[in-house]
């Protein structure tokens, strides 16, 4: 059933690879980030692979990506979070409902731009590289990324060997800073948000956690705009745009 008071707000935060542990931590960040007004669930893509890293993966992970928007707003939720940072499917998503749907990486770079302008993203692996600086360029941000940098790590082993990720993100945190004159770095991977207090003390910048960033934006656009309601949705009858301001 949806919502019937603000104090309600649902989003669904959906991890678009098939790791369930992952998305434990990627709804444990959210959660930490959200409002008390907000309740935070977390669902994952089952028919994914394991982690999206590079154009292949992203592929086979869109027609869960789809089918999640397409129920969120039957299912009771006011907003949806795609948390890959490549933001798979985010337009696609965006087409087949009429919730608000925020990708953790756009979101990232919005944030990034506020705390200090340029922003250099410390990602994964170099397959996704060209995903990020495409998706970088076609939001209008590239004169304001100074540089997408590969750490290495693959995204699995942000879990698997956390000791060893922490070394290796804080060593580029505190090279991008020095080499890429950046004011802000990006955690160029949904999986990172641990790693953010390491990767701001070694550079001495904000590092901006994209699904943080997302849970903000995904509660402002909710509650700052007017949207058809999911009966006019559903059903096709004519019923007036609510503002969702009101009660």
């Amino acid at each position: 059933m949806r919502a019937t008071a603000w104090s309600e707000m649902r989003v669904l935060v959906f991890n678009p690879n098939s790791t369930v542990s992952m998305t434990d931590g990627i709804v444990a960040a959210a959660r930490g980030a959200a409002a008390e007004d907000m309740e935070i669930v977390g669902e994952t893509n089952h028919d994914a692979p394991p982690a999206i890293q590079g154009e292949e993966d992203g592929r086979a992970a869109l027609p869960g990506v789809v089918t999640a928007a397409e129920g969120a707003a039957a299912a009771g939720f006011d907003a949806v979070v795609l948390a890959c940072f490549d933001d798979i499917g985010l337009e696609e998503a965006r087409a087949a409902t009429p919730l608000p749907v925020v990708g953790v990486g756009e979101a990232a770079y919005h944030g990034a731009m506020l705390a200090g302008g340029q922003f250099s993203v410390i990602t994964t692996l170099p397959v996704s590289v060209p995903v990020l600086e495409a998706n970088i360029a076609r939001y209008g941000f590239a004169s304001r990324c100074a540089r997408v940098r590969a750490s290495g790590l693959p995204v699995l082993t942000l879990e698997d060997e956390p000791e060893r990720a922490a070394r290796v993100l804080a060593a580029e945190a505190e090279a991008a800073a020095r080499e890429d004159g950046a004011r802000a770095l990006v955690l160029g991977c949904a999986g990172m948000a641990a790693f953010g207090p390491t990767m701001s003390a070694a550079s001495g910048l904000p590092a901006v956690d994209g699904v943080a960033a997302a849970i903000g934006l995904a509660r402002m656009l909710v509650t700052a705009s007017s949207r058809p309601s999911v009966d006019q949705n559903v059903t096709g009858s004519p019923a007036p745009l609510r503002s969702v301001m009101s009660p």
